[in-house]
């Protein structure tokens, strides 16, 4: 699943034509860093392969006074059969991915039990911080918010929660890892 190549396709079928900037402005405005793993400086390489692949066209380039000029894109109609198919499948993948900490975890038997205690407690304060984050966005509301954008951070959150809540129950049996249950 390509998340860039979802919200480009989307934000260009929902405005209209735009050129990168506008969708780098886009990105951060929709705060899209807390939903997804867009990043905007990948939007510019994007926005080339997608066009190479003919899912989006110029339709024509801007320039506005010393600023260089920018390609404005449309998305195509293949590319609009692509954003139907993109989004198939991020509804329908109800897989949740492997977290590297299992696998970590599952391996440290060998770890002084302080240093992963100090892994643990760091994961969990970094977990509360971008926890705090997003609810901190949540409650400052931007011009365009709809319900969809709330649930997102919600949704987030209680990911975010569950994480924590994990976290502290391996922190809480760290010194019975190795025993047997």
């Amino acid at each position: 699943m390509n998340e860039t190549r979802l919200f480009v396709l989307a934000a260009l079928a929902r405005r209209g034509p735009m050129h990168g900037h506008q969708l780098r402005r886009d990105a951060r405005l929709d705060r899209a860093d807390l939903w997804s793993r867009v990043k905007p400086g990948s939007l510019y390489g994007a926005l080339h392969r997608m066009q190479d692949e003919g899912l989006i066209r110029p339709v024509r380039t801007e320039q506005q006074g010393g600023l260089p000029a920018r390609t404005v894109y449309e998305i195509t109609d293949e590319g609009q059969r692509e954003l139907r198919a993109l989004r198939d499948e991020a509804f329908t993948d109800t897989g949740i991915r492997p977290d590297p900490v299992d696998l970590a975890l599952a391996v440290s038997a060998d770890l002084d039990r302080e240093l992963l205690r100090g892994y643990l407690e760091d994961r969990i304060a970094a977990l509360r911080a971008r926890s705090a984050q997003i609810e901190h966005h949540a409650d400052r509301r931007w011009p365009d918010q709809r319900l969809a954008d709330d649930l997102i951070a919600e949704h987030a959150t209680l990911r975010l929660r569950a994480e924590i809540e994990w976290h502290e129950k391996v922190l809480g049996n760290i010194d019975k890892l190795e025993s047997p249950r």
